[in-house]
């Protein structure tokens, strides 16, 4: 008995001895273990409640709009904030501490976050904002296209049409060109070019683009979003038309396989109608007269 005594004094006096003090605040085994378990008790605790929020807003909206999704991620991370400062303060960690470790964090800012901390107030811009949200197909400065699949405080995943997804850190969508294709509206005005040769009756390559645009299923016909096909330009060997659509959200988010499918269905038409497809021709003019060989002979 008095030895289990003697292996829990020593215990206890390992655990509470003193390592390095923060301000006026002792550090130890025991006070390390403790904010330990208070984070993970945080971080289940903000898990849990985002996903809540999340059910509450699926029910209450079969959509989820921008504002449940922001409301989730934001307060996440405030009970994660709260929780941290709370498990501190209830460690023993006073104000100078706080202040002390706010100088420690401001100068590795100087040295090397400043992209971290950027990153993390655009993530808060995009989420009250809403310049972007899950499931926006978005087109950005760098060349990355795709389908927002996840928004974070550092970064926002984006999903290609190859299913390829792609890590963009938040400050790219506050400091670069964004086109966002859904923002405010499900349907967008298509231009798909194609040619056919001089003497073709343009009437009837009118006709043939708008059958090929109305045999693709997506394909917008209403009052006012009739597709036409345009006459644009004189080409050196052919007639450069282009067919003017309007497409829904299924086609908006798959641009390249949406193109194919127009100009497969535009090839099929031209041909139904027995209309020529150009090909660059060259005329050749040969002019007569006497060439003269000079052949130099051998020393």
């Amino acid at each position: 008995m008095d030895t289990l005594l003697l292996i829990i004094s020593k215990l206890k006096e390992i655990a509470l001895f003193p390592w390095f003090a923060i301000g006026g605040t002792q550090i130890s085994l025991l006070t390390i273990c403790g904010l330990i378990v208070i984070l993970l008790i945080v971080w289940r605790v903000g898990i849990a409640f985002e996903q809540t929020i999340v059910r509450i807003g699926r029910n209450q909206d079969k959509e989820f709009s921008t504002g449940w999704y922001a409301l989730s991620r934001i307060s996440r991370y405030v009970i994660w904030i709260t929780g941290l400062i709370m498990g501190l303060g209830y460690l023993g960690f006073s104000m100078g501490s706080f202040a002390m470790i706010g100088g420690a964090i401001g100068v590795g800012l100087g040295f090397g976050l400043q992209n971290v901390i950027s990153n993390f107030v655009a993530g808060i811009i995009i989420l009250i904002e809403k310049i972007i949200k899950v499931g926006d197909f978005v087109d950005l400065q760098s060349g990355v296209m795709g389908q927002v699949a996840e928004i974070n405080l550092r970064y926002t995943r984006v999903t290609t049409t190859d299913l390829i997804d792609i890590i963009v850190p938040n400050s790219e969508f506050t400091s670069g060109r964004v086109v966002n294709w859904t923002l405010n509206e499900h349907e967008r005005r298509l231009h798909v070019s194609f040619s056919v040769a001089y003497g073709a009756d343009k009437q009837q390559v009118k006709e043939a683009a708008i059958a090929a645009a109305l045999a693709v299923s997506g394909t917008e016909s209403i009052q006012g979003r009739e597709p036409d096909a345009w006459l644009v330009k004189f080409g050196d060997s052919s007639l450069d038309f282009e067919l003017v659509v309007w497409v829904g959200s299924d086609l908006i988010v798959t641009p390249g396989k949406t193109q194919a499918q127009y100009l497969w269905a535009i090839e099929d038409e031209l041909r139904k109608r027995q209309i020529e497809i150009p090909f660059p021709q060259r005329d050749l003019h040969i002019r007569s007269g006497t060439l003269a060989v000079t052949l130099n002979k051998p020393d």
